[in-house]
């Protein structure tokens, strides 16, 4: 995933876009940046990586250098953004977030005119360039956005910022949220609105699929009126998104409380507590404890001063060491308990498996796992949840895999819990994991609990459902 915050004010920007920016940082993994433009110093930016580091001491001593009343920033998977060109359309700068899935065919294409690309990245070129070919491939913004809209496969929203406005693009089908932000002094465009409350930004305005919007300090206008179909991704509510953020109205905690209520009325386990996996667990074990009545307990604690996300190391290797150090168990809570653990999905199952032992080693009787979401049995097309991952990677095809002798099956019988495969895949998954009993939430009971009507949200990486 990634993440940006761009505003433009009556007044100098630079402390909204920073600190906008950085309540992005659960969605970044790898690269942030952040544009600004002013009438004294033109277009100003800096870039810098994230593996070594966290956003406010990467870029405090830039801000004390920038200035401007409009500017946009963003937290990034990959890609080093924004990018910053001088064009016929005059000078701005773009970034986005996303997956363009036919970016090396686009490539091709341009080389083939004669055409060069100087923005590259570790596996090649620099989508958000290939982003801003096809915009500029046309004679104003709007058909620029139009032609990147129908060109591109996959998922893309973008925001754009020129000399005298913000450009923001929610992606054709909405899988990614953008969302309006207005306070006395101007106007803000996030991707989280969590970005908005201690800025004094109130929510302003859902941008729909498709739709694109022009922001000044005064307001905005709507260039080009949203598309009937959605897709937004489900895995917001689940797993990315901050608790009190906000999507299509639908607040992120809220949903998770669903879910585990919706996990807690087909269980009939019984136990002595009911925990969450940091971070994002904890919303779904609350709404799990409160409606069955059990006790909520933090037998692990999460040591956020020096190992605060599990996934900004490049390399598996480190990434496996950081969600172990992380979280550490409390033996006091654990020994000779019975437990039901709450957590947003299994994926490969690696931390899950040594979250387990550590269960074990200090001394529980029993850990029962539940799952806000339906196992996840396809990798993601749309956005950069499993890019690092192939299939076999997956829990759920490790255990397909042992079942059957291959991987070359029809999965949809093992994306439906009614299904005697699908019972002898989440089987598998547990004893592969040492779990006592392992429950998935139903696709259904999901959707419920967002609260959207199917067809709107993106489900394809639990049962292949969705398009580009």
């Amino acid at each position: 995933m990634s993440g940006f915050f761009g505003c433009i004010k009556t007044q100098d920007c630079v402390n909204d876009v920073f600190y906008g920016t950085d309540y992005h940082s659960h969605l970044g993994t790898k690269r942030a940046g952040m544009v600004f433009w002013s009438k004294d110093n033109g277009f100003q930016r800096a870039i810098h990586s994230l593996e070594d580091g966290y956003f406010r001491n990467k870029f405090e001593k830039d801000i004390l250098k920038f200035s401007g009343n409009a500017g946009i920033g963003i937290i990034s998977d990959f890609e080093a953004q924004p990018i910053d060109v001088s064009s016929h359309l005059g000078r701005f700068a773009l970034a986005h977030v996303g997956k363009i899935v036919n970016v090396e065919e686009l490539e091709q294409q341009f080389l083939a005119k004669r055409q060069h690309f100087s923005e590259m990245s570790q596996v090649g070129v620099n989508p958000t360039e290939v982003i801003v070919k096809l915009i500029c491939e046309c004679e104003d913004f709007l058909s620029g956005i139009k032609n990147f809209y129908s060109t591109i496969k996959g998922s893309s929203s973008i925001i754009i910022l020129t000399e005298d406005c913000i450009y923001a693009a929610r992606d054709k089908y909405g899988r990614t949220p953008i969302i309006v932000g207005k306070n006395s002094h101007g106007y803000a465009v996030a991707s989280e609105t969590c970005s908005f409350a201690n800025l004094d930004y109130n929510i302003e305005y859902y941008l729909g699929p498709g739709e694109v919007v022009r922001i000044t300090a005064d307001g905005y206008e709507q260039l080009l009126a949203p598309g009937e179909k959605m897709q937004i991704c489900s895995f917001l509510w689940v797993y990315y998104g901050y608790p009190p953020s906000y999507y299509e109205g639908i607040n992120v905690d809220s949903c998770r409380y669903k879910c585990g209520a919706a996990l807690a009325s087909k269980d009939t386990v019984e136990a002595d507590f009911v925990a969450g996996i940091p971070d994002s667990g904890i919303g779904h074990a609350l709404g799990y404890s409160n409606s069955r009545k059990m006790p909520h307990m933090r037998p692990y604690s999460k040591y956020t001063p020096t190992w605060p996300r599990s996934f900004m190391p490049q390399s598996q290797e480190m990434r496996d060491l950081v969600a172990k150090m992380k979280l550490i168990p409390n033996e006091d809570l654990i020994r000779d308990k019975r437990g039901i653990f709450l957590d947003d999905s299994i994926v490969r199952g690696t931390q899950l498996k040594d979250n387990t032992a550590d269960l074990h080693e200090a001394g529980i009787k029993e850990v029962h796992m539940r799952i806000a979401c339906p196992p996840l049995t396809y990798p993601c097309e749309f956005l950069n949840f499993s890019r690092s991952r192939s299939s076999s990677d997956l829990a759920t095809r490790r255990a397909i895999l042992q079942l059957e002798g291959t991987e070359d099956v029809d999965l949809k019988e093992y994306s439906d819990p009614k299904s005697p495969k699908y019972k002898e895949m989440v089987e598998r998954i547990r004893q592969n994991l040492n779990l006592t009993s392992l429950q998935f939430q139903e696709l259904d009971d999901l959707v419920e609990a967002i609260g959207l009507p199917k067809e709107k949200l993106c489900t394809h990486c639990w049962d292949g459902s969705s398009y580009f």
